[in-house]
């Protein structure tokens, strides 16, 4: 027991651990790696990068990704979304054709474009 009146757990329970499929591997691979260094040089907004996705190494190692367009900031503040909330910036008029520059040098399969609100 501790000087404050708390006492200490003393049993020796084992945590579970969590299973194998449940985790997610660090970003490695060479498709990622350069989806990341193309979306900074054209400052682009990922929904994978702004709302912390954990599988955004899968999806931009396999041509995948969802682009945020008209910035990072979003006036929304919903429960479920990792994205910045607050006053929007003013819109980038050069956005679209970055946009499209990142699409053709990557070469994505497949891409999701949305907005913050």
């Amino acid at each position: 027991m501790l000087a404050s009146g708390v006492q200490l757990n003393s049993s020796d329970e084992r945590y579970l651990r969590k299973p194998n499929w449940i985790r997610v591997k660090a970003p490695i691979s060479v498709g990622y790696t350069e989806t990341k260094k193309l979306i900074r040089a054209l400052n682009l907004n990922t929904v994978c990068e702004e709302a912390s996705c954990p599988n955004i190494a899968e999806c931009w190692s396999h041509g995948h990704a969802t682009v945020m367009i008209l910035g990072s900031v979003c006036t929304r503040k919903c429960s479920f979304c990792n994205v910045v909330t607050g006053r929007p910036n003013p819109v980038d008029i050069e956005e679209p054709a970055r946009l499209s520059a990142a699409v053709k040098l990557l070469k994505f399969r497949h891409v999701v474009i949305t907005s913050v609100d």
